[in-house]
C-alpha cells in the first residue's frame, strides 16, 4: 500500500479503466489541456489522445446529452461537470433521459454513463457553487448515487463505477480532492461494489450514519467522545442510493442509538429518508429517538467566518451524541 491524495486515486481509476476498455473515454470542460478544475484529469490526454479526452463547451446539457447518446451507442462515457451546482442545467437529461431509458425500452438499451461532480462547501465558492443536491437525485429510480470518503474509495468504486451498465452519479466534495489516504500499488486490481457501506470505527454506544467528508469529521468527534468513555461506532454508507440498509440496522441493534450526520440542508434530505428507514425497520432496537446533524438552513454565507458557521463541525456530532446517550458516559441504559 502506498499514500496518495483522493485527486491522485480518480485519475488512476480513469487510466486504469480507458487502458482496460477502449470504449470509455471522458468529456468535460477544460479537462485535456487544463486537466480539469480540480486537476483529476490532468496527464490523461497525452496518454489517451484528443479522441479519448474531449474538451466541451461551457454548457452542461451539451455534456450530458453527448454522454448519454455515446452510452446508448455502445460507449462508456465519464461526463466531468465542473460542479454540481451546474447540474441543474442538465437535470432534464439526467432524470427524463439517463435514468429512464433502459426502463422505457425494456431493459433492451444499457446506459453505461458516470457523471463526476464536485460539491459541497467550505472552500467560499458562494450560494450558488456550494451545494449538495445528492438527495434530489436519489430521489430518482434508475440512478445510482455514490459520495465515497476517501482516496481508496474513490478509486474503488469509479472503476465500479464506470463499469456498471446503469448511470451513476460520482458525487466529489472539494475539500476532499487533497486528502490523503491507502491505496493499493499501481496494477494491483480491486473495486469496491457501489452497494456497500463500510464500518470506519467500531463502538458499542451510538451508531453515527454519515457520508462524504462528514465521514472524517464524525471521525473526529469518535476520537473525542472515546476520550469520555463513549464509544461510537461510525458508518460510511458509502453510497446513498442503493443504500447498505442492512449495515445500518445491524449496527443499531448492537448499540441502540443512531444519529445521522450530513453537510446538507436538514429538511426532506438524505439524513431524514435515512432516520425514516431506521424507524421503518429498527424502531424495536432504539432506545432514543435519532439525533440529526446537518449544516444550517440557509444559502451557503460567502464570508469565511458566516460559512463555517452554515457547516455542521465535530462539536455539533459530539453535542448530538451526548443528547441520546445516558448521562453517564458509556454506560447504556
Amino acid at each position: 500500500m502506498r499514500t496518495i491524495t483522493y485527486r491522485d486515486a480518480l485519475r488512476e481509476a480513469i487510466r486504469d479503466e480507458m487502458r482496460r476498455d477502449g470504449r470509455v473515454y471522458i468529456l468535460g470542460e477544460d479537462i485535456a489541456g487544463y486537466g480539469g478544475t480540480y486537476s483529476v484529469t490532468k496527464g490523461l490526454i497525452e496518454e489517451f489522445g484528443e479522441k479519448r479526452v474531449r474538451d466541451t463547451p461551457l454548457a452542461e446539457e451539451v455534456i450530458i446529452g453527448t454522454a448519454v447518446g455515446s452510452a446508448l451507442g455502445g460507449l462508456r462515457p465519464i461526463a466531468e461537470l465542473m460542479t454540481m451546482n451546474f447540474s441543474l442545467l442538465a437535470s432534464d437529461l439526467i432524470v427524463n433521459s439517463a435514468a429512464k431509458f433502459r426502463y422505457m425500452f425494456g431493459g433492451q438499451p444499457t446506459m453505461p454513463l458516470v457523471i463526476r461532480m464536485p460539491g459541497g462547501g467550505g472552500a467560499q465558492r458562494g450560494a450558488q457553487h456550494s451545494q449538495f443536491f445528492e438527495s434530489w437525485y436519489a430521489h430518482i429510480p434508475g440512478l445510482k448515487v455514490v459520495m465515497p470518503a476517501t482516496p481508496y474509495d474513490a478509486k474503488g468504486m469509479l472503476k465500479s463505477a464506470i463499469r456498471d451498465d446503469d448511470p451513476v452519479l460520482f458525487v466529489e466534495h472539494e475539500l476532499l480532492y487533497s486528502v490523503k489516504g491507502e491505496v493499493p500499488d499501481e496494477g494491483v486490481e480491486y473495486t469496491i461494489p457501489l452497494d456497500r457501506g463500510e464500518i470506519k470505527r467500531e463502538g458499542r454506544d451510538i451508531t453515527l450514519v454519515t457520508f462524504s467528508r462528514m465521514v472524517h469529521i464524525c471521525m473526529q468527534a469518535a476520537e473525542e467522545l472515546a476520550r469520555e468513555g463513549i464509544e461510537a461506532e461510525v458508518l460510511d454508507l458509502r453510497c446513498i442510493r442503493p443504500i447498505d440498509l442492512d449495515l445500518v440496522l445491524d449496527s443499531i441493534r448492537k448499540t441502540n442509538r443512531a444519529v445521522i450526520a450530513e453537510e446538507g440542508w436538514k429538511y426532506y434530505g438524505t439524513g431524514q429518508g435515512i432516520a425514516a428507514l431506521i424507524y421503518e425497520y429498527a424502531f424495536d432496537w432504539l432506545d432514543a429517538p435519532i439525533g440529526h446533524v446537518t449544516g444550517k438552513d440557509v444559502p451557503m454565507p460567502y464570508s469565511k467566518v458566516l460559512e463555517r458557521a452554515a457547516l455542521p463541525s465535530h462539536s455539533d456530532v459530539v453535542a448530538a451524541v451526548k443528547a441520546v446517550v445516558p448521562a453517564r458516559a458509556g454506560v447504556r441504559s
